[in-house]
């Protein structure tokens, strides 16, 4: 009588474990399963909130018109450059605040410095007045899905930049024109690549980090298209036919790459995919 007791309690106890395992087992299925979907719980990505800088200028001499443009170019490729790495951040989380001014804010301040102390010089080397622009250095985050205020070309609506828009939900699209209208001070030495903005269906919660991040290396594709440009105004060479085999050909390229993949962030959760063919080929502002 007292083995069938025994026997009956490790029955019942073997049962109660089989379920904690199964639970358990249950437990880390559904915690996988949440960092699998990882991308779906991803809000949109914070952008990088830095002064503009065309706007603040005195009216620049034609003499210095094309280094300042270079410059801005430069300011405006830095921008994207780290605006991509904040849409990489929200799809794969580390650190934190102080990874991010350490990794991001710090070395941009840095970069941001060099390149308005050149813009200072190309004023004080012909002879003007140079311009104080120290306070334009620092940058901080914008809200997510507030794009970033970018330089553009001079008197330009921008250069089709799509930003980081709120991709969830959004069109994603909300950095063409922030650069427009301002002032246009530079006197439109060099030319900027003008780039359609990216018009997108409403994109899948489970899409947006992905999707953020291909409109992040599109705007870094053009912002570094426009400082090559910006190099040719110093620097001539080859004509219309260098433009298209050297920036533009190799730009829409890369385009098409990025577009690709934003397609494909689409079909891989069982959304409708976009077809964005369209939006591939740029021309000169």
């Amino acid at each position: 009588m007292a083995r069938g007791t025994r026997k009956t309690a490790v029955l019942k106890l073997g049962g109660v474990g089989a379920l904690a395992a199964l639970l358990f087992a249950g437990g880390l299925q559904l915690a996988s399963a949440g960092e699998n979907n990882r991308p779906a719980t991803t809000t949109a990505a914070q952008t990088v909130n830095c002064p503009t800088v065309r706007d603040k200028l005195p009216a620049v001499p034609a003499a210095a018109s094309a280094q300042v443009e270079r410059e801005l170019a430069n300011l405006d490729q830095e921008i994207a450059r780290q605006n991509e790495r904040l849409a990489r951040q929200a799809v794969r989380p580390g650190g934190g605040p102080a990874f991010i001014d350490n990794a991001i804010l710090g070395p941009l301040r840095s970069k941001r410095v060099a390149v308005l102390d050149r813009i200072e010089i190309a004023f004080n080397r012909i002879g003007v007045q140079r311009p104080d622009l120290d306070a334009l250095a620092a940058c901080s985050l914008n809200a997510p899905g507030v794009p970033s205020a970018v330089n553009g070309g001079a008197g330009q609506n921008g250069s089709g930049q799509n930003g980081n828009g709120n991709a969830g939900g959004q069109n994603g699209n909300g950095q063409n024109g922030n650069a427009g209208g301002q002032n246009g001070n530079a006197g439109g030495a060099a030319r900027t690549v003008n780039c359609p903005r990216v018009a997108l269906p409403a994109v899948p919660a489970a899409a947006a980090g992905q999707v953020q991040a291909e409109l992040a290396t599109l705007d870094k594709q053009i912002a570094e298209a426009d400082a090559r440009l910006a190099r040719l105004a110093v620097r001539p060479e080859g004509g219309p036919a260098f433009i298209d085999n050297a920036i533009l050909g190799p730009l829409r390229s890369k385009r098409v790459a990025a577009l690709d993949r934003i397609e494909i962030a689409f079909n891989r959760v069982g959304a409708q995919r976009p077809d964005l063919d369209g939006f591939a080929t740029c021309g000169l502002n």
